[in-house]
């Protein structure tokens, strides 16, 4: 069963339609939207700082969104994916964002809408992402812009595919 859990007097909370796997964690001082999915051994752990997301927001398997004490919450805008294994850690990413599998993103980054992190990569302290782009590597650097293939071909088309996916699980619940 999903860990939900109250932490110094706040409870998470969502909108309509979401869906969280049986073991899903959410901590604390956490706000999502609507159709968001919370997918297998995924944490969000709201215990330090506030942890805000928009809607249809999926955070993937194994993947782990924090914040840093009193200094870096984290904000997550609208239709973004946060891919197996990755690491969202105090920064604030806008809308229509692909967080790639296994990449991390550290305190204080400005992800700006219709960008794509690539797999693997590591976003370094403080970096700002410009709109539209791709960044990929250790330390993680622009490497193209994103065209509309992959706006919808990669961002959009993992969104709704999340959305479909967790409409199967609660099909069987």
């Amino acid at each position: 069963m999903t860990l939900i859990k109250k932490l110094n007097g706040v409870t998470p909370e969502w909108g309509q339609n979401c869906y969280f796997s049986e073991n899903a964690t959410v901590i604390g001082d956490v706000q999502m939207g609507d159709d968001c999915s919370i997918w297998f051994n995924a944490v969000i752990r709201g215990d330090v700082n506030s942890i805000r997301m928009g809607n249809k927001v999926n955070v993937q398997d194994g993947a782990i969104i924090h914040a840093t004490y009193k200094t870096a919450p984290t904000n997550i805008g609208n239709n973004v994916s946060i891919g197996h294994n990755a690491m969202v850690h105090g920064c604030t990413i806008h809308d229509n964002v692909l967080i790639g599998m296994g990449s991390i993103v550290m305190d204080d980054c400005i992800v700006e809408s219709n960008s794509i992190i690539a797999a693997g990569a590591v976003v370094t302290a403080g970096t700002h992402i410009e709109s539209g782009s791709v960044y990929a590597g250790t330390p993680a650097k622009k490497i193209k812009s994103v065209s509309t293939e992959l706006l919808d071909g990669q961002i959009n088309r993992i969104a709704n595919n999340y959305l479909k996916y967790s409409s199967w699980y609660k099909e069987e619940e």
